[in-house]
C-alpha cells in the first residue's frame, strides 16, 4: 500500500483538471477564443499558482517557464509557418494559447510568492 502526502492535494487536482481542460477547449474551441473561456482558465491559473507547495516551487516554475516559452514560440511558429495540413496548425495553436492561458498566470502568482518568500528572510 503506498502512503501518498495530503499537503498538496488541491494543488495537484487542480493542476491536473486546468491541463486537461485547456486541453480540451483547444481542441474544441474556434481559432479566436472566447474571452470567458480564456478568463476561466487564466483563474485556473491563478488557483494553481497559489496551492504550490513551497518544496515543488523551482521545478514548477522551471518546468512552466520552459512550457511558456515553448508554447508563445509555437504559436509565433504557426502562424507564421506553412500549412501543416487539414487545420492541424490552428488546432495546435488553439491548443498551446489555451495553455498559456492557464499557465501565464500560475507562473506570476508562483514567481511572486518566491519573490516574497526570499525578501521575508
Amino acid at each position: 500500500m503506498v502512503i501518498r502526502s495530503q499537503e498538496n492535494l488541491v494543488g495537484a487536482w487542480a493542476f491536473l483538471i486546468g491541463v486537461v481542460l485547456a486541453v480540451i477547449v483547444g481542441l474544441l474551441a474556434s481559432p479566436i477564443l472566447g474571452p470567458l473561456i480564456l478568463g476561466i482558465l487564466a483563474i485556473g491559473g491563478l488557483v494553481v499558482g497559489y496551492f504550490v507547495a513551497e518544496k515543488d516551487v523551482q521545478t514548477f516554475l522551471l518546468a512552466s517557464v520552459s512550457l511558456v516559452i515553448v508554447s508563445y514560440t509555437g504559436i509565433s511558429g504557426l502562424v507564421l509557418g506553412a500549412n501543416i495540413g487539414f487545420s492541424i496548425g490552428k488546432i495546435l495553436s488553439s491548443v498551446l494559447q489555451t495553455l498559456l492561458a492557464l499557465f501565464v498566470p500560475a507562473t506570476i502568482v508562483v514567481a511572486l510568492k518566491t519573490v516574497f518568500s526570499i525578501a521575508k528572510s
